[in-house]
């Protein structure tokens, strides 16, 4: 005969618990599907253990699958498996122990939070009585896998106890629980409803999930999977599939792990990169899965910021969880994966810079500008730097973006430096005055477009212990002493020289015309074309820098500049004339004035346009006044 029904009280703190659940408002109450089925994955997991170790188990002839029944009309939720099943005992004992393991803490979180916020659901280990957020009461049947033993019913309404009775002895191996659904949640007795909430989370559960006879999981969690084995196609499918794109990857790593920690990895990096398209800042884009149940969708701590761009999955049936499915805890096993993953992705990159360098290409036009944020990533600055990839002046049209390493290797004897510059374009660049005793001497100069290059090398400090510098921060001496090519170092007869005394006091006149201007007028020794350029006195920082930050802050202050001149050029030495017969020429101070200008503008600094250009028009008005002076004289 069976056992008259037994009623138990919850513990005080699970009636609370309870309380929260049934009378608080969620937005994503289908987080109790997930819950749900993954428990009842873990059923079929430990039966199919059974069987595959030669132990005994009832209806060893059984599926192993998950039905999930659905009627409108009564507003019920079924979910069957044929799983391992509980025992009285088990029964009693496994529910309690879901909502025991933190459920104090998990009640505290709740009553400080007004908003309720869902992500606490699957904290704590309370899984299960989740559904009582959709649940105006609940039926779980279940029979053990263990041969003899009985059906038992737990049925409660969640407001302060449950029942156990004897269930029916015809029932099969495994659990069944019935969902009487509150007026409000009515619809997850509708198909669509439940379907998209299995879709979103637990689409790769090894096992069937059936709804209404239909199974829904159709897709293979293919990472879980020897490469060996899996296709091409396959790879591409799953890659438009989760990262919801139309095109192929560039490239996928695949990758699967035992130590330190078991987990598996299906990494993607995709043709188009969203923020260079205006979208702002993109979402991280790695799939976290446990037991290949996605517990985040846009897992943050799993890759870092500078490789957001990244698509794919991490499965671990090890890694600890937190307060939640969707939010791990910074434990080590997590830090161990990224890790990993980091130094394997860092290392597949830079095979395919030098042995797929048409692919690489592509990768770094899309996402290299988002790669190099990571140069303050310094456990992996090394790993980094030896991808970074820029245009230089050595460099042809047609040839491979230069490597540091490639630099490196071509640098010029006794040169203990690596030299770049920075600007909007080539063609700026190659006509940069700062950059004019390099290209004498044949020194390389990396070429650096993106502002981020202006922190990214910098940042960098050094790579194969040379330092990295700016053009305009380097130190003449140093750049003296390097040897450099010797036919680019034949040079045309230099002009006349003058007295470098008489050049000294110039400079100080051009200083005095022009003011607070300019920090201090100076003889360049670095200049060999242009007549003047400008320097910055703030340590460390390039004139481009000092640029990207008055674009940020336009209130930012402007550090002084000291001009420095050629003593060699032609415009200076005819400066030189008006002043030794004038120190007091107008036309000094305007000519003074227009090479302040013109410096200013090659330094990406106009203040004032306005003046800039009146002053243009007024010293073009006086030239052509006397060269039409000139011609009527000689005509």
């Amino acid at each position: 005969m069976a056992e008259q029904a037994q009623s138990y009280q919850f513990q005080a703190e699970i009636q609370q618990l309870l309380d929260i659940l049934t009378h608080s408002l969620y937005t994503h109450r289908d987080i109790y599907i997930r819950e749900l089925i993954s428990n009842s994955a873990d059923a079929l997991d430990k039966v199919r253990y059974k069987t595959v170790t030669g132990q005994e188990v009832m209806n060893p002839e059984l599926n192993l699958d998950i039905r999930i029944e659905l009627d409108d009309k009564k507003n019920t939720f079924i979910i069957k498996d044929t799983g391992i099943g509980m025992t009285k005992d088990e029964l009693i004992e496994n529910i309690g122990t879901i909502a025991r393991s933190g459920t104090g803490e998990f009640i505290k979180q709740m009553t400080q939070d007004d908003k309720k916020d869902i992500n606490l659901i699957g904290r704590f280990g309370v899984g299960f009585y989740s559904v009582f957020m959709v649940a105006e009461k609940v039926e779980i049947t279940s029979r053990s896998a263990t041969s003899g033993e009985p059906a038992w019913n737990w049925i409660s309404d969640g407001k302060g106890s449950f029942e156990i009775i004897e269930g029916p002895q015809d029932a099969p191996r495994g659990t069944t629980i019935k969902v009487f659904l509150k007026e409000d949640a009515k619809d997850f007795a509708q198909k669509w409803q439940v379907e998209s909430a299995i879709k979103k989370y637990s689409n790769f559960v090894p096992f069937p999930i059936l709804v209404d006879n239909e199974q829904i999981n159709t897709l293979n969690a293919i990472w879980r999977e020897p490469k060996s084995s899996v296709k091409d196609e396959q790879y591409n499918e799953f890659f438009k599939f989760i990262a919801n794109e139309n095109e192929d990857p560039l490239t996928r790593l695949h990758i699967s792990a035992d130590v330190p920690i078991q987990f598996h990895a299906l990494l993607y990096i995709p043709k188009t990169n969203r923020e260079t398209m205006g979208f702002g800042k993109d979402e991280e884009g790695v799939n976290l899965f446990v037991r290949r149940v996605m517990v985040d969708s846009h897992a943050k701590d799993i890759m870092p910021d500078y490789m957001r761009f990244i698509r794919g999955v991490v499965d671990s049936d090890d890694l600890p969880l937190n307060i939640s499915r969707e939010t791990l805890q910074e434990n080590p096993y997590l830090i161990k994966i990224k890790n990993t993953l980091v130094s394997k992705m860092l290392s597949h990159l830079k095979e395919l810079q030098e042995k797929d360098w048409d692919t690489f290409k592509q990768i770094w036009k899309a996402h290299g500008r988002i790669l190099k944020e990571g140069y303050m990533d310094f456990s992996n600055k090394d790993k980094l730097a030896d991808i970074f990839v820029f245009d230089s002046s050595h460099r042809k049209t047609d040839e491979p973006l230069v490597s540091l390493k490639t630099y490196v290797s071509r640098m010029k004897e006794n040169q203990d430096a690596i030299y770049f510059l920075s600007g909007q374009n080539r063609d700026a660049l190659d006509t940069n005055p700062s950059a004019e005793i390099f290209r004498s001497k044949g020194i390389e100069v990396l070429y650096c477009y993106d502002p981020v290059d202006e922190f990214a090398l910098p940042g960098l400090m050094e790579y194969d212990k040379k330092k990295i510098i700016s053009t305009d921060q380097a130190d003449i001496k140093d750049i003296e002493k390097i040897k450099g090519d010797e036919k680019e170092q034949e040079k045309e007869p230099e002009p006349e020289k003058a007295d470098k005394k008489e050049l000294k006091n110039l400079a100080r006149r051009i200083k005095d015309i022009l003011g607070d201007k300019i920090e201090d007028v100076v003889l360049s020794e670095r200049l060999v074309d242009s007549p003047a350029l400008l320097k910055g006195t703030a340590p460390g920082m390039s004139s481009q820098m000092e640029k990207i930050m008055r674009m940020w802050d336009e209130n930012a202050p402007q550090s002084k500049k000291v001009m420095e001149i050629n003593g060699k050029h032609p415009l200076i030495l005819d400066m030189l004339k008006i002043y030794q017969k004038d120190v007091k020429d107008p036309f000094l101070d305007k000519i003074a004035w227009r090479l302040y200008d013109s410096v200013m503008l090659l330094d990406g600094m106009i203040n004032d346009p306005h003046a800039m250009a009146t002053g243009l028009q007024d010293l073009l008005t006086q030239s052509t006044q006397l060269y039409t002076r000139e011609n009527e004289e000689n005509s």
